[in-house]
């Protein structure tokens, strides 16, 4: 950014044949012995008083503008530069004295139209370096929806591809708006920004979505579409979503569970809507520890009994359900002190009912019952899919007699109502006098506590399919751990018939002798001792050339690099879009956010781009004034 500040003679030899051609976009520098001498304060007003070249006067010197513009909009490239990389210490002093009130007045750069062409220039060449980066090769994409400041629904574009050096990279290519979000209209604008920058849908081997039912269901969807057209782009569920839109699956469809988590949502309000009541819930909390550890019902030592918060769940935070239901029964007798503090001390009476209402709902047994229920399958859904499945279909098969124990005995301790399961069920609120009669074990057993296993159970089938979990055991062929010790042969080659076009019969032939001999290789190899995961190991076969003696089976690694995990990309991309277009910024144009998105978010490719090369763009985007 610093080397066109270098300064330079306000006046210089032009000689005829120059008059008429652009000058040459080189950094121009004086000998050593003349920089002391010139003033770069100096040529602004120099340049000013001079007049514009026309027809009527061939006689100005004209490489005196050009190069002044050629400063000018250099000086406003390292301004926005400065935005964007952070880069700090820009020559301010040098900048000011072309910029602005010391440009002549035909040639300030400040237009909007100006300002917006410079953003785009950067915006294209930092894209622009991106896909020759991809080369022709495979690539799978991530897409999410969000609404910008001004309520647009915007879609975000990632791109997730294997570079030359065998590193798995993943580069935001752009936002597109969209007026509505279904299927047909995602898929139209995904195609346009591909074409845009020369990609096809044919390169495709992997597609990851947030779970949005109009991108990842079955029928007419964005990945239904898709593998239409390219049957090898498998679609793979964002492993960040997978527990948290399983539990909330779970939530919206049983009535009970919908209850429990707006009681949730309640709590939280009523304690977090105040730092004194924040106060009070630690204070009480640490009575409490202090108790319990002079009871000796708790254990001392370093690290134990830290200080704990009551998180509010949220669906875009990971395993935010989780942590709060456990802090919930941690803190569940500070709690109800709190709520008994509220309803008799608050200055207003609806927060006195608001604390009396939800206190009295967090005391009955079936929220304790749901409680315990969700907090215990959480833990189970944390463990691998096969296992939760069959850890699911255990619970509900054995799993009642110790949930209901587990329960009753959570009650006793705090002194709350434990029902007897033969009685007649009488439900909370509203009585519907056409209802079915039935006991409370019907209602607690089969009601609830089945009903959300086998929901939990089908939302687990439904996000881990046949294919996609067959994909995800076979790649784990390539694990490195203990020389290999999880390489299966045969799991390798039926990952590499899940992709036809390049692996065919004759293919898979070769392949299956080329992982042979590359097991062999590897595993005496001391190279390859150290790598860590897939992706080590693919940087590793690039470093040591192994690449270009078993090309099949880096082919077989980089598709298996590429398959996206998680759409934590977009979600970053969407973070950057709220500090791009703020409030203060809300009419900001669609192409001119997408324009500032790119070299904000890729910053470690756009400090790479040259000034010389934006000013290129910049001067072919439309006729100017002078060339530069």
């Amino acid at each position: 950014m610093y080397r066109y500040f270098k300064k330079v003679s306000p006046v210089a030899e032009v000689s005829s044949s120059s008059v008429n051609e652009p000058p040459l976009l080189q950094p121009q520098e004086l000998p050593i012995e003349d920089k002391d001498k010139v003033d770069l304060e100096d040529e602004p007003a120099l340049l000013q008083s001079q007049e514009l070249p026309n027809d009527d006067n061939d006689k100005v010197d004209l490489e005196k503008l050009p190069m002044f513009q050629r400063k000018l909009l250099t000086a406003y490239i390292a301004i926005f530069s400065q935005d964007f990389t952070e880069m700090g210490n820009m020559p301010f002093d040098e900048i000011s004295s072309v910029v602005l009130k010391n440009a002549p007045d035909n040639l300030k750069l400040s237009s909007p139209r100006i300002q917006k062409d410079i953003i785009n220039a950067f915006a294209v060449e930092t894209t622009k370096v991106i896909v020759q980066d991809m080369g022709n090769d495979f690539f799978s994409i991530l897409v999410d929806e969000c609404r910008d400041i001004s309520v647009k629904e915007q879609v975000g574009v990632v791109v997730r591809y294997v570079d030359k050096n065998g590193c798995v990279m993943e580069r935001f290519l752009g936002v597109v708006h969209v007026s509505d979000t279904v299927a047909t209209s995602l898929e139209k604008e995904l195609d346009s920004l591909l074409s845009t920058y020369d990609l096809s849908v044919s390169s495709l081997r992997g597609q990851g979505y947030d779970g949005a039912s109009n991108m990842r269901g079955e029928f007419n969807v964005l990945k239904s579409l898709i593998l239409r057209r390219n049957p090898c782009a498998y679609y793979v569920y964002c492993f960040s979503h997978q527990l948290q839109l399983t539990i909330v699956v779970v939530a919206k469809k049983h009535t009970s569970i919908g209850s429990f988590y707006n009681t949730i949502n309640r709590l939280c309000n009523v304690i977090g809507s105040s730092c004194k009541r924040r106060d009070i819930l630690r204070e009480k909390q640490r009575e409490k520890i202090l108790e319990r550890i002079a009871s000796d019902e708790i254990h001392t030592g370093r690290g134990l009994n830290q200080e704990m918060a009551l998180k509010r769940p949220g669906d875009t935070r990971w395993s935010s359900h989780y942590g709060t239901l456990i802090n919930l029964m941690q803190f569940f007798s500070s709690i109800n002190d709190v709520f008994v503090y509220v309803g008799e001390n608050a200055h207003e009476y609806p927060h006195r009912a608001e604390a009396n209402d939800v206190s009295a709902i967090i005391n009955l047994f079936e929220f304790v019952f749901v409680l315990h229920q969700k907090g215990s399958r959480i833990v189970n859904a944390m463990n691998l899919v096969k296992v939760a499945k069959a850890r699911l279909q255990m619970l509900r098969e054995e799993g009642w007699e110790g949930l209901l124990n587990e329960v009753s005995e959570f009650c006793n301790k705090y002194e709350i109502n434990v029902l007897d399961m033969e009685d007649e069920f009488v439900p909370r609120g509203k009585v519907n006098r056409r209802a079915e009669k039935r006991k409370n074990l019907h209602y607690y057993r089969v009601g609830i506590f089945c009903f959300v296993i086998n929901m939990q159970a089908q939302e687990l089938n439904h996000l881990f399919g046949e294919i996609n979990t067959d994909l995800l055991s076979c790649m784990a062929c390539f694990d490195h751990r203990d020389s290999f010790s999880a390489f299966d042969l045969e799991k390798l080659l039926r990952l590499a018939s899940y992709y036809p076009s390049e692996f065919s019969g004759v293919a898979l032939k070769e392949l299956e002798n080329q992982l042979e001999s590359f097991i062999y290789d590897v595993r005496i190899d001391e190279n390859f001792s150290q790598v860590f995961g897939i992706g080590g190991l693919a940087k590793k076969m690039v470093s040591t050339r192994k690449l270009e003696n078993f090309p099949l089976v880096y082919l077989l690694v980089k598709l298996s690099l590429i398959s996206p995990v998680a759409t934590a990309s977009v979600e970053r991309a969407f973070s950057a879009m709220k500090i791009i277009k703020s409030t203060l910024r809300n009419s900001m144009g669609d192409q001119l956010l997408h324009d500032c998105l790119v070299p904000y978010i890729e910053k470690d490719v756009f400090v790479h781009v040259s000034n010389e090369t934006i000013m290129q763009r910049f001067q072919k985007m439309k006729n100017r004034r002078e060339m530069l």
